[in-house]
């Protein structure tokens, strides 16, 4: 048998014939685009490339399918990306991303009217301060009224939590995007510290009931498991835990929730840092109706239903592979209606001015049945 360095040396002059029947098949790709741009034909070909994946699956060794399978249809995105690149074709999208772009502002408005779902220290209202530096806040009993607050035109502005370093996704938030047009304009990072706080004169041996938003519940799990004889309840939002908890005239009552609505609601702190994990961070969205690109922009969300076929997300993954976009962010949420369909939700990594970008938004017909632009944006932390 040869030694390491043999096999290596055969290894090398194998990949340099690779390469150049990489560089001939790329050639034939470009000649087909001009083909193509000619005869006003589309770049991408389904019927050809199952044909062609499937030749390939029947002629390699079953030991090898997968993967050459694997390797053609990655060869493929490639082709049919410097196809799309050697067109210039671009989508309505792009176009309108480049529009907002012009008419945006260079400056993040410093005031505005902005819908958030609970009640005065609220964490979203504190995200919003973050945001905003004198925003006027409209409050919203429900996740679904801050997205028609904005749909609706009564706030230019809503902010909501999307996802806990902790807990987790906010579900209901990524479902509710389903069926409200709007557009991601900033995202920001808060971290979370919960409180337990009780009227005056209370003490944790005396609380039986805690009350708290799912989320925050979940982020403090094992401080609750700790607690004997108390009974948790879900109520819609932290704030609106403890202001119920002041209203309530009960020294059996607490509320999980930030140490700002203490003195906001007139309560006492009976534990403090009471989250699993100290860097306990949640993420908010902001979002308006119509795009808004800020300059600086280097993230984008999109939402995409795939064909329901295996191999579909893997194709939307091997596009931004090929571009070299990071992933930082892959959720699925059900499609209401639709037995075992799924919307997946990306979080993309690149910034909105990068060719790589425009190309991206250009071909992602050519990998998916349904897609919606949600917006780029900056991160605030």
């Amino acid at each position: 048998m040869a030694d390491l360095e043999e096999l290596r040396k055969q290894i090398d002059e194998i990949d340099g014939q690779i390469l150049d029947l990489f560089k001939r098949r790329m050639a034939c790709a470009s000649d087909i685009a001009q083909y193509k741009r000619e005869q006003g034909l589309p770049v991408l070909d389904r019927a050809r490339e199952r044909e062609k994946i499937a030749r390939v699956a029947a002629d390699a060794p079953e030991e090898l399918r997968e993967y050459a399978t694997v390797l053609f249809s990655l060869l493929m995105e490639v082709s049919r990306a410097s196809q799309h690149r050697a067109l210039d074709t671009t989508s309505t999208v792009v176009d309108d991303i480049a529009k907002a772009m012009e008419n945006t502002p260079d400056l993040f408005p410093p005031q505005a009217f902005v819908a958030c779902q609970g009640v005065e220290g609220a964490y979203s209202q504190i995200a919003a301060d973050k945001l905003f530096k004198h925003p006027s806040i409209s409050y919203f009993n429900s996740f679904e009224g801050v997205f028609r607050a904005v749909d609706e035109g009564f706030c230019s502005y809503g902010v909501l939590p999307v996802e806990n370093s902790t807990a987790g996704t906010v579900n209901q938030v990524y479902d509710l995007m389903m069926s409200h047009n709007f557009h991601i304009v900033r995202t920001a990072r808060l971290k979370v510290d919960h409180s337990l706080l009780a009227r005056d004169g209370a003490s944790l041996s005396s609380v039986r009931h805690i009350y708290s938003h799912q989320q925050a519940i979940d982020q403090c799990s094992h401080f609750l498991e700790g607690l004997k004889d108390v009974e948790v309840h879900v109520c819609e939002n932290t704030a609106a835990a403890a202001k119920m908890v002041a209203e309530g005239g009960r020294d059996d009552c607490a509320a999980i929730s930030s140490a700002s609505c203490a003195e906001l609601y007139g309560l006492s702190v009976i534990a403090r840092d009471v989250q699993d994990h100290g860097a306990n961070f949640t993420r908010f969205a902001c979002i308006s109706k119509n795009i808004e690109v800020y300059p600086g922009a280097n993230r984008t969300s999109l939402m995409m239903i795939v064909n329901h076929e295996p191999g579909a997300l893997y194709k939307v993954l091997a596009r931004f592979f090929a571009l070299d976009i990071n992933l930082v962010k892959l959720e699925s949420r059900p499609i209401p209606g639709r037995d075992f369909e799924f919307m997946f939700y990306f979080d993309l990594e690149c910034p909105v001015v990068a060719p790589e970008f425009a190309q991206l938004l250009s071909t992602l017909d050519d990998v998916c049945d349904e897609w919606r632009y949600l917006g780029s944006y900056l991160e605030v932390v």
